[in-house]
Parts: C-alpha cells; sequence; structure tokens
C-alpha cells in the first residue's frame, strides 16, 4: 500500500538567517518547560540540615499547626492507654501518669485552638 507523505516545509531562502527563528523559538521553549518542570532551589535559610528528618512548613498557620498538634496528642493519649492496660504495678502508674500529662496537653491545644477559631 502506497502511503502519500507530505513534503516538509521549505524554507525561505530570502531571509538573511532562517535559523535565528529556531534558535531564538527553542531558547524559548527550553525557558518555559524550566519554569513549569524544574524543581525551585531550596534558599540557604530555609535549606534543612542534614540530620534533621522532618521539618514544618514556615507558612503553615497557626490553626493548621493546633490542629495537628492535638491529632498527635490524641493518637499518643489513645497508644499508652492501651499499653497502660497492659502493664502492672509501678509500670503501669507510668503509663498512666504519661497519659495524664499528655491528656492535659491535648486540653490546653484544644483550648488555644478554640481561640483561634472560635465555633
Amino acid at each position: 500500500m502506497f502511503k502519500i507523505t507530505p513534503n516538509p516545509p521549505e524554507t525561505d531562502s530570502t531571509s538573511p538567517h532562517p535559523s535565528r527563528k529556531n534558535k531564538q523559538h527553542d531558547e524559548t521553549t527550553k525557558r518555559i518547560l524550566d519554569h513549569y518542570l524544574l524543581t525551585k532551589p531550596e534558599k540557604s535559610e530555609d535549606a534543612s540540615k542534614p540530620d534533621q528528618l522532618f521539618t514544618v512548613k514556615k507558612n503553615a498557620d497557626n490553626e493548621c499547626l493546633l490542629a495537628n498538634l492535638s491529632e498527635n496528642l490524641a493518637s499518643a493519649d489513645a497508644m499508652i492507654s492501651n499499653l497502660a492496660f497492659d502493664l502492672e504495678g509501678p509500670r503501669r502508674h507510668i503509663a498512666l501518669g504519661i497519659q495524664q500529662l499528655i491528656e492535659l496537653s491535648s486540653m490546653l491545644a484544644n483550648r488555644v485552638l478554640d481561640n483561634v477559631d472560635p465555633r
């Protein structure tokens, strides 16, 4: 079967520099793709330390931070509560003391969160 293929576009032989347009187009294309696809380098003051495993975003608002703090404390409370009921004697008393500190901290975080965003 014979398939008809179009001829390549003819270059304008009257143009003094036909490749200049192509070069400009390539540079523009590269600049646009780099802008959208390349990651931006971190600023030196925002870069994390090599031994730092976790970070908190600097632009996170207080309500978001407090909500996450409250959820983390609730999770820690549930874990230590389960652990305390598997223990006996002095170790159980220590676990229940930790649970009480977590619960008090959670109450404080929730109060601050209510002050930030009263419901």
